[in-house]
């Protein structure tokens, strides 16, 4: 099967490196995806532009895809499902959840000269870093991206409700299964509460966990398609 991989903000398409290899072993097709101001160097890039990058992956994947999403990219991967609902064939969600139409991608961080830097570790403390040791924080620090403005403040625009219909697996890294459920039945994230196939995947890991734990991902998300 084709596995699109979509990276969270300030990453590019190597932050999958050792996943996808993994993934190709386990016989799979693995495609991370560059995103237009994430590894592309177009710094007005917009969500649109994003989302319609990871839609024209859809449309060139063999058969039906299933969908990656992580962190604030579970959007992008919910917008795919939205915009081609019978070509995917299951979404999977690393570390986020989608929003509802009408929210802004994501303004949790300042934006400095139309982008969103790195805000650093500080900000990350606790379960998001607590298994990356110093040598892969400094890495990921100094390879991320700072994120166009165009991109993080961009509006969440959903308009087909057979995305319902797509399966989807939640991946749970920082937070467990039970938590997730928690809120999701909360009403924390009613894009989910409203999906009619929901299932979850625990993993030992922070909020990277293709940095720290690309093994476990791989076998985890090998075994997510597997069952689509």
């Amino acid at each position: 099967m084709d596995i699109l991989l979509i990276a969270g903000l300030w990453l590019d398409e190597s932050a999958w490196d050792k996943v996808a290899a993994q993934l190709q072993a386990r016989g799979h097709r693995a495609v991370p995806l560059t995103l237009p101001g994430q590894g592309d160097g177009n710094t007005s890039a917009t969500l649109a532009d994003q989302s319609a990058a990871v839609v024209t992956a859809v449309d060139a994947a063999a058969g039906r895809p299933m969908v990656v999403g992580h962190s604030a990219a579970c959007n992008l991967a919910w917008l795919a499902a939205d915009a081609r609902p019978a070509k995917i064939s299951k979404v999977a969600l690393i570390g986020g959840f989608p929003s509802t139409s009408g929210q802004t991608y994501f303004s949790a961080f300042p934006v400095q000269d139309g982008a969103m830097p790195f805000p650093g570790w500080s900000e990350f403390e606790g379960p998001d870093s607590a298994d990356l040791d110093g040598a892969a924080k400094q890495a990921i620090a100094s390879a991320a991206i700072p994120v166009p403005e165009g991109v993080t403040r961009g509006v969440i625009r959903l308009a087909d409700e057979r995305r319902y219909d797509v399966p989807v697996v939640l991946i749970c890294p920082e937070f467990t299964p039970a938590q997730a459920r928690e809120w999701i039945g909360g009403g924390g994230v009613p894009e989910l509460a409203k999906s009619k196939t929901v299932s979850f995947l625990d993993i030992d890991s922070g909020h990277w966990p293709m940095i720290s734990a690309p093994s476990d991902l791989a076998r985890l998300l090998s075994q997510a398609a597997e069952e689509a």
